[in-house]
Parts: structure tokens; sequence; C-alpha cells
């Protein structure tokens, strides 16, 4: 008869950190899922409770002028008056007499807290400085 001089089957042989850098991966990607799932959703709480408080202040404003004057009615609109000229920039190192500085304050403090986008931000300062 004859022998085989092999076995049919080889043995598989795998290294023996292959499982735990799989399970390290697997639950790495898990872990960080869970957690960009959390961030979402304390986001989205975090805008529906602005949300509420926005709408519970426009009601308490809506409610205010209707138990102070129950019995005016309301006023027309008055026109707004135009923005006043804006001041020509200082030509000497002197005092700064229209409040450039303060004006460029306010600009930079808006700028960071995000309601002028940088565009926004560069145009004012060029109109402020006369640029």
């Amino acid at each position: 008869m004859f022998m085989r001089r092999r076995p049919l089957a080889r043995p598989v042989i795998r290294p023996a950190g292959a499982p735990l850098l799989r399970g390290a991966l697997v639950g790495g990607a898990a872990y960080a899922a869970g957690r960009s799932a959390a961030r979402a959703s304390r986001r989205e709480q975090d805008q529906e409770a602005a949300i509420a408080d926005l709408q519970a202040q426009q009601t308490q404003q809506a409610q205010q002028p209707q138990q102070a004057q129950p019995y005016q009615s309301p006023a027309p609109p008055a026109a707004t008056p135009p923005p006043p000229p804006a001041a020509p920039a200082p030509q000497s190192g002197g005092q700064d007499p229209g409040g450039l500085t303060e004006q460029l304050t306010r600009l930079g403090e808006l700028a960071e807290r995000g309601l002028l986008s940088p565009e926004e931000f560069a145009a004012a300062k060029a109109k402020l400085l006369g640029v």
C-alpha cells in the first residue's frame, strides 16, 4: 500500500496577537462610534434646550405688553432713522475722536463669537480704517 508523505490538510498557524489586534480594532471602532453618537446627542439636547429657552422668552415678551397695556391699540411701526455717516479715519497720531478703537474691538469680539465670518470682519475693518 501507498503511504502519503504529507498530510492532506495543513494546520493554519496564526500569530499569537492576531485575535487581540482584531478585537482592539473592532472595540476601538465601536468606542469611537459610541462617543460620536453621544456627542451628537448632547449637541442636539443643547440645541433643543436653547430653542425652548428662546420660545419661553418670546412668549414672556409677548405677554408683557398685553399685561401692561391691555386697552391700547398697537402703535404703527416707526421708520428707523438712517445710520449716521461714517467718520473719516484720523490722520494724526493723537486722540481717537470717533471711537475707532472701540469699534474695532467690538468687531473683533463679534468675530470671536462667530457672529461675523472672516470675510465680513475684514470688510468691516477695511471700511472703518478707510482702506
